[in-house]
């Protein structure tokens, strides 16, 4: 199983904070030889800190390495020439293979905010990722009905990405799975599916693959996780953060351990069909983050070892 990191990118601190803190994290995952970095995609956050994907993952890899990186695209919120503009750029900065993380999104104020209707976004999920992918291969793409949600005609951009575009496809409901499956390079289980969950949802995304003939480059699940110098430092860290109501989740869904727990539970997922896992922080302290990134060099040679 690879180990990687999605780095959470909504602070409730000082700006240039925040941002300092995302530039420490993604070094901790490179010093800890990490297998892929990621950033996500969220519009309209205010008051807190929400930091872009394109900028901020611009910025972090100069502190990262030839490994896969890449950021999520929420894609029925993007004009898609656009979207094409700025991954064909990172792909250009970024050294290793460059990942395009997608999901159709969800979120009334969020749609409603960017002045993009919530409904029909399936369909206009699909042909804009169409016309992106053509884009990146450097074909001349128009939609001048609109069908993506944007009229456009005669669009190219460059530069295009050095290798063909990977699209790892988010979801959660067996229809999206499908969706993943037919038109995705790697599925994404979303970090709130439960251990439990895990298994019969990786053999649905497998069985369609089959069903489809599209072998899957990955099988990816997020992970929210404190990994701590003791399972006892490790639970004095992550019980008030779960306790607070943290996004919502279950408290099942969280991995919380010393190095050996973590790493038992990795391999539980890596037995389950997942060959990535991304994690993301669930500390407050900017110290216990970053040590707690440090410390998945550990469970990732253990879960090697296997």
């Amino acid at each position: 199983m690879r180990v990687g990191v999605s780095l959470r990118s909504s602070y409730g601190t000082e700006p240039r904070t925040g941002a300092r803190w995302m530039i420490e994290r993604a070094a901790a995952a490179n010093r800890a030889g990490l297998d892929s970095l990621f950033v996500g995609d969220h519009h309209s956050t205010g008051p807190g800190a929400y930091y872009q994907n394109v900028p901020v993952l611009g910025r972090l890899l100069a502190e990262w390495g030839d490994r896969t990186a890449g950021a999520l695209f929420l894609l029925p919120l993007w004009h898609p020439v656009l979207v094409a503009e700025q991954i064909g750029t990172l792909a250009a900065l970024a050294p290793g293979r460059f990942v395009m993380q997608t999901a159709i999104g969800g979120g009334a104020p969020q749609f409603g905010a960017m002045g993009v209707p919530l409904s029909g976004r399936t369909a206009r999920f699909e042909v804009a990722l169409d016309a992106v992918r053509r884009l990146l291969a450097g074909e001349e793409v128009s939609d001048a009905d609109g069908a993506s949600g944007y009229r456009f005609e005669r669009a190219r951009v460059a530069p295009v990405t050095p290798e063909p575009l990977e699209v790892w496809i988010g979801a959660t409901a067996h229809a999206g799975i499908d969706r993943a499956a037919r038109l995705g390079d790697a599925w994404m289980a979303p970090p709130e599916v439960l251990a439990s969950e895990a298994r019969e949802l990786a053999a649905h995304y497998l069985e369609r693959c089959a069903d489809h003939g599209r072998p899957p480059r990955a099988v990816v699940v997020r992970r929210e996780m404190h990994v701590g110098a003791t399972p006892e430092d490790a639970r004095a860290v992550a019980e008030p953060v779960i306790a607070a109501g943290y996004r919502g989740f279950r408290p099942e869904a969280f991995v919380v351990g010393g190095v050996e727990q973590v790493a038992d539970e990795l391999r539980a997922l890596a037995g389950a069909g997942y060959t990535d896992v991304l994690v993301r922080q669930l500390a407050a302290d900017q110290r216990d983050a970053v040590e707690s990134i440090e410390r998945l060099a550990e469970v990732a040679a253990l879960v090697a070892d296997a």
